[in-house]
């Protein structure tokens, strides 16, 4: 079982940056490949980035491409999303999820095993 707890959300001002970390417990997070996921009022929880166990491969959405950078710290247990030129559309709860294939960086939410709680990013314009 992997308990992951994520923080840094916040308010920023569009064009602003945030940092998200997701801290992981109870497993050794180089066992699982992780994902950012986001989900805004009204709408489908959706795909934002994915990192492999050793961090060699990683996956976006075309929506932040070139923005956003996922990055893990296995020694410290913990998966982070740096998030620059911040939109309003980025508003959303964010989500970090593992999945115990260690080389997956798949986009689906199927894929993923554990999930936190979330945190809010909201974006003003």
């Amino acid at each position: 079982q992997v308990q992951l707890v994520e923080s840094g959300g916040g308010l920023a001002q569009a064009g602003g940056s945030l940092r998200l970390s997701c801290a992981a417990s109870g497993r050794t997070l180089s066992n699982y490949a992780m994902g950012w996921f986001r989900q805004a009022p009204g709408k489908e929880r959706e795909f934002v980035s994915a990192i492999s166990w050793s961090g060699r491969i990683t996956n976006y959405a075309d929506s932040v491409k070139g923005r956003f950078t996922i990055s893990r710290d296995n020694a410290k247990n913990t998966v982070y999303l740096q998030m620059n030129m911040l939109k309003p559309e980025d508003t959303a709860v964010y989500y970090c999820a593992a999945a115990r294939m260690p080389a997956l960086v798949s986009k689906t939410i199927i894929a993923y095993d554990y999930w936190g709680q979330g945190t809010q990013v909201t974006v003003s314009s």
